[in-house]
């Protein structure tokens, strides 16, 4: 009796899960609820939550997306028990690491590690698409505190004095047949494990072009979230011990990949498919896990 009941309960979250396409976030704008304040900062964002912690087992805390308004920002706060990435798509930004600010350009994320106070500020006339993504030390862990500072009119300094992760296609370079797919997917990895101080393990950049694929592989360790920047395509995915599902996906869109989920993707449409990939994973100590499932093709080395 006692087999069946841990049986049960070892199967209960494979039942419940909801479909693939119920898991994926969306972006909507026309869904966007007016955010001030955030932080102590000035202005308004007009945004949503599209991933919680929910959406994957590893330490996700959220993936928020946002118009940042003209004159708008996220005041600083000192976060101790998770790190946070401010990514801006389009336009241009000032960012705030530990007191420092710099003007940064699209398309573009800076890190804030745990420990270290962080602000963004549109100074334009323009809105800018935002997003912004938190890690947390452990699962459920988040915290903030605020410096009460909006950073507006500060000095600025010419060159970033923290680190920033720039998504420009010309530093990407040719796989042929990744993990077992089709065609030619251009790749690199825009952040690696080292910078990181939660079980955040990497970020990357990749760009399907029409007709290509990435095949289908696993993580044992890790946890990952395809967010597309531009385009359109699918994503299809087995979990252990279900059928594979597959659901369209477009430019604005968060795919949840958790442990062990078996997933490839497809360029569907006419132009390229432009993604970022967050992993994130298990045990800050295992940060390093592929397995390329079927045709063995080009590895991404994660």
């Amino acid at each position: 009796m006692k087999a069946l009941c841990v049986a049960l309960l070892l199967t209960f979250p494979l039942a419940a899960r909801e479909p693939l396409a119920q898991r994926i976030g969306h972006s909507d704008p026309t869904k966007y609820q007016v955010q001030k304040a955030l932080h102590g900062g000035p202005g308004q964002f007009n945004g949503m939550f599209i991933l919680d912690s929910r959406a994957v087992t590893p330490n996700l805390q959220f993936v928020h997306r946002a118009i940042m308004q003209p004159k708008s920002g996220v005041g600083a706060p000192f976060h101790n028990t998770c790190e946070e990435m401010f990514f801006i798509f389009d336009g241009e930004a000032e960012y705030t690491i530990d007191g420092r600010t710099a003007l940064v350009k699209a398309p573009a994320g800076v890190l804030c590690r745990a420990g270290h106070s962080h602000a963004i500020y549109n100074p334009t006339d323009k809105p800018v698409d935002w997003m912004g993504i938190n890690v947390a030390l452990m699962k459920g862990s988040t915290d903030a505190f605020n410096l009460n500072d909006p950073r507006q009119g500060v000095p600025l300094d010419p060159i970033p004095q923290f680190m920033v992760t720039r998504f420009d296609r010309a530093l990407l370079r040719p796989v042929e047949a990744m993990s077992g797919g089709k065609g030619t997917v251009q790749y690199r990895r825009a952040a690696d494990p080292s910078i990181f101080t939660t079980p955040w393990a990497y970020i990357d950049q990749v760009l399907l072009a029409p007709g290509a694929s990435i095949g289908r592989h696993m993580h044992r360790e890790l946890a990952e979230v395809y967010f597309v920047m531009n385009g359109q395509g699918s994503v299809t995915l087995s979990a252990q011990g279900s059928s594979p599902e597959t659901a369209a996906i477009g430019k604005g869109d968060a795919v949840p990949i958790d442990l062990s989920d078996i997933h490839s993707f497809e360029n569907t449409g006419s132009e390229p498919l432009e993604m970022l990939v967050v992993g994130v994973s298990r045990d800050a100590t295992k940060r390093i896990d592929s397995i390329d499932v079927g045709q063995m093709g080009g590895r991404r080395g994660n």
